[in-house]
């Protein structure tokens, strides 16, 4: 294995296993480890990156793990840091899974969440800041940014925020200049493996799932309910629990699927309901990475990116109000949260694995109070 893969490797392993939060602190962490500590790209780049990750299904923060392990080593710098990024959360969900199918239950972790929650909050909102400044070009990019933000937090779903915003940037630009220019594509391929019926079955579950989800890892349970729970194959309460499952683990909320694959089928089912979930994603990042410098290239393709780079953070900041709402609940997770704010900002060196785990410790200590 080449330096750039065992970096990767390295870097992405790590990210997977204290990336608590969801996807807006997933890709916080990201751009503090790649842009800021180790300049593998510009925040430019990275913001163009995460723009277009809004744009196709799939966990946003693990195919920006993807997109990242590309610009650094090509097509097996992708599966590198995708598979790195998703092997600790689903290693984690197979033992709990495990664990569940013989004593029915889950175990209790509600007071290391409870501090985790308000840390996450400084991880992201230090990412908001340093994202805003590359993004922020124009006046008329604020004003497009605040709109988006003003009707994702009220309910506008966040797709068509993004697309909307992108538009609208592109024919201000329209309004102003003319030219046009793209082309090429890149072919993917993976691994594939031997299933009994039952386990094809959960894989094709998955794979239709993958293909179509966006936005949010959370809109996973509505599909599943449908999929799932209505079908009779789960019970609601061991939705509930998948659910649950996929709150406490690092990494991508969508390593769910495994917890809810092995209930169907023990290990067969866990592991072709993750590769049916996550493969979608590994086939649309091969196919976009290349053309993003080529789209950013064309002056109206640039405009339109420009516009979703805005919406994106402004996106971010929507979900970091909403997780504000929920975790900061009492003085307590008030205190842990300003603590995580103070440090992320002032000791600018600090891993955020220390801002999770120094959360985690709080909440603990300060629930026995």
């Amino acid at each position: 294995m080449s330096i750039k893969l065992k970096e990767l490797a390295k870097l992405f392993l790590k990210l997977g296993s204290i990336a608590f939060g969801g996807p807006a602190a997933h890709i916080a962490m990201m751009e503090n480890e790649i842009v800021k500590k180790r300049k593998w790209m510009t925040s430019q780049h990275f913001l163009d990156l995460v723009g277009a990750t809004n744009l196709i299904p799939g966990p946003n923060s693990t195919e920006m793990t993807m997109h990242c392990g590309h610009e650094r080593a090509g097509w097996k710098g992708l599966i590198v840091a995708g598979v790195s990024f998703i092997l600790p959360a689903v290693t984690i969900t197979m033992i709990l899974a495990w664990l569940y199918a013989k004593y029915g239950e889950v175990p209790a972790v509600l007071p290391y969440i409870y501090g985790i929650q308000p840390a996450v909050i400084a991880i992201i909102l230090a990412a908001v800041f340093r994202l805003a400044k590359k993004a922020i070009k124009s006046t008329e990019l604020i004003v497009l940014g605040v709109i988006t933000l003003s009707i994702t937090l009220i309910g506008v779903h966040e797709i068509i925020a993004l697309f909307s915003c992108g538009l609208a940037g592109l024919l201000l630009y329209t309004v102003r200049n003319r030219k046009n220019t793209l082309n090429s594509f890149s072919p993917f391929l993976l691994l594939h493996m031997a299933l009994s019926l039952t386990s094809l079955k959960v894989f094709w579950i998955f794979l239709k799932v993958g293909a179509v989800l966006y936005g949010s890892g959370y809109v996973l349970f509505a599909f599943l309910d449908a999929e799932l729970v209505n079908t009779g194959l789960l019970t609601r309460q061991q939705l509930m629990d998948a659910v649950a499952v996929g709150q406490f683990t690092p990494g991508p909320v969508l390593s769910t699927a495994t917890f809810i694959g092995w209930q169907l089928n023990g290990f067969w089912g866990a592991l072709a309901a993750t590769l049916g979930i996550f493969l979608p994603s590994f086939v649309f990042v091969a196919l976009l990475n290349p053309l993003i410098p080529k789209l950013r290239k064309s002056p109206y393709i640039s405009a339109f990116m420009d516009a979703i780079n805005i919406a994106a953070v402004a996106v971010i900041v929507a979900v970091l109000v909403e997780m504000s709402f929920e975790a900061l609940v009492d003085w307590k997770t008030f205190m842990i949260a300003s603590l995580s704010i103070i440090a992320v900002f002032i000791f600018k060196k600090l891993n955020s694995a220390f801002i999770v785990l120094g959360g985690a410790g709080l909440g603990y200590l300060l629930t026995l109070v």
